[in-house]
């Protein structure tokens, strides 16, 4: 939860020529290590589901990225929008910057956000205030704070641009007696209401090319430490079902058919315990039927949808973040390219202080247990992750862990995602994206129906499989984790004979996707090299024969 992934509302190897003047004996190239022992298998037949095009999401990025990619959903969320003010366009910043209030700028409004992704055809994700207040009209300087010099004149910090506004610490430890109404108004359910139906005034009903899916808040069981100025207490599961409930009542009041999502907990603390209760099921989780947070918000929202008579959450949200951060050693890279397993694999056990070295969490298996808990607690939920980010997205093994992860996204099932931190067009990252959005420049995507595929080791070559609906081609994607060229067969039940086009993007071309030649697929076999750190996309046309 580093303050680097927060922000406020928005919109060379070795010469080779050098070594071979070095060498006095003849160099011959060094084959491609073998990988038998590593099988790849795909049947076209078996495990076949929808993959959902909202796991492609971002949270923003760059226009011409996200123009490119044809990015198909965005989120209006983050700390900031936790106390942002539809109707005075301020927000406050929390403890990412200060506690201060911001007027934001014409650009960066709800309604421009809006109309920006409205006009680029991508489906918006808007947070709507649930903590119990928002930002009050504030001059835009000096600022409004949390924490001002005049109340607090000793603190660890103040802002070098506006000196009254203080970090509310001292000594490294929290200030207490702040006065919620030095920055903010009330907002209770009634206000999230109007803000939805504003929108609507303005864009129209979801049904109608509206905002289609509401967020209810940002990661509420850290209120207490991003908006402590307003909501010191811990949140309790009490407080977060009771106010969920009344705000997914309000939106669906002011607009019936879009959807609500939530409660996008921060972590992994907030995946499983309240804030009395800490980073596990403690004594209120005992006054809930013995049910960790996010099983009893499932449940809750379940009996108040039945009560209501409608559907009140459409998606159960986490954000997931490893805690690798961006490190780039060896060891944190190899790191990172194991840690996606955490995603699914009921063997892996947390290598952070989630495992055993800390609070000895069980293997996570994150989007699995999502659905296994949606699937006992509220059925037909969706699943999403509005915010993720595995780091170094500026560095091919960062791309890697990228491409895996939405790999992981397709084939489990997950229904919706946007990275937070986006990458630059330039940074390996985005060609991890554009393998999967726009791998020749043309538009060409990875298929949007999931097929079974699979590796006899994962943690070398990693494989995906999709066919798309459109022109039955038949896409998989391996992703080479290791320094070393990999060549590996690969059988394929289902397709017969035929010609495999290749992409790669790797070390060798960093800002590029190269078109290999393509390969012959001989009675649904293929053997290739899967080049070092790469992601290799090979694309089957039509059935064979």
């Amino acid at each position: 939860m580093g303050a680097q992934r927060r922000r406020h509302l928005r919109p060379g190897p070795a010469s080779a020529g050098l070594l071979a003047a070095l060498l006095t004996a003849q160099v011959v190239a060094a084959p491609p290590v073998s990988a038998a022992s590593v099988g790849l298998s795909v049947d076209l037949f078996a495990a076949r589901h929808s993959i959902s095009p909202d796991i492609y999401g971002m949270n923003g990025g760059d226009p011409a990225l996200v123009a490119e990619l044809g990015t198909p959903v965005s989120r209006w969320g983050g700390n900031a929008s936790s106390r942002y003010n539809f109707t005075n366009h301020t927000y406050n910043t929390g403890s990412d910057w200060y506690f201060e209030n911001i007027v934001a700028g014409p650009d960066n409004t709800l309604e421009a956000y809006v109309q920006r992704n409205r006009d680029r055809g991508i489906k918006q994700v808007v947070t709507l205030p649930m903590s119990g207040w928002v930002a009050k009209d504030s001059p835009s300087s000096p600022h409004a704070c949390g924490f001002p010099a005049t109340r607090f004149p000793a603190q660890d910090a103040f802002d070098q641009w506006d000196a009254n506004c203080g970090n509310g610490r001292l000594d490294n430890a929290n200030l207490t007696g702040a006065e919620p109404t030095d920055t903010s108004i009330p907002a209770d359910a009634s206000f999230a209401g109007a803000e939805v139906s504003h929108l609507v005034n303005q864009f129209g009903p979801a049904a109608r090319g509206g905002v289609p899916i509401y967020e209810l808040d940002n990661e509420p069981v850290l209120w207490s430490s991003t908006h402590r100025d307003v909501h010191p207490q811990p949140v309790t599961d009490d407080e977060l079902g009771t106010k969920s409930t009344a705000t997914a009542a309000a939106v669906k009041a002011a607009d019936p058919r879009a959807a609500v999502l939530g409660p996008s907990g921060w972590g992994y603390c907030e995946w499983v315990a309240s804030g009395p209760d800490g980073c596990a099921p403690g004594a209120d989780a005992a006054a809930h039927g013995g049910l960790n947070l996010s099983q009893w918000f499932l449940k809750n929202m379940k009996d108040a949808s039945g009560a209501a008579g409608k559907r009140l959450l459409d998606y159960f949200d986490q954000h997931y973040y490893p805690q690798i951060s961006g490190d780039r050693t060896p060891e944190a890279n190899a790191w990172r390219l194991r840690s996606t397993r955490s995603l699914w694999d009921p063997s892996y056990v947390e290598e952070s202080w989630i495992g055993p070295s800390g609070v000895n969490a069980p293997p996570l298996q994150f989007i699995r247990t999502m659905k296994q808990w949606v699937s006992q607690y509220y059925p037909g939920t969706k699943t999403a992750v509005t915010e993720y980010n595995w780091g170094a997205l500026d560095d091919i093994n960062g791309a890697l862990a990228e491409a895996d992860v939405l790999g992981i996204f397709g084939r489990e099932g997950l229904d919706l995602a946007t990275i937070w931190g986006e990458p630059k067009p330039t940074d390996p990252a985005a060609f991890a994206f554009r393998m999967y959005r726009n791998y020749d420049g043309t538009g060409g995507k990875f298929g949007d129906v999931s097929v079974s595929a699979t590796s006899t080791d994962q943690g070398q070559l990693a494989i995906y499989g999709a066919q798309r609906r459109c022109d039955g081609a038949v896409t998989l994607m391996v992703v080479n984790k290791t320094g070393t060229d990999l060549a590996s067969p690969l059988s394929i039940a289902g397709f017969g004979t035929g010609t495999a086009q290749r992409f790669t993007y790797g070390p060798a071309a960093l800002t590029s996707i190269v078109r290999g030649a393509d390969l012959a697929v001989q009675r649904g076999r293929v053997t290739t090299t899967y080049p070092a750190n790469s992601i290799t996309l090979l694309v089957l046309p039509r059935a064979g024969r």
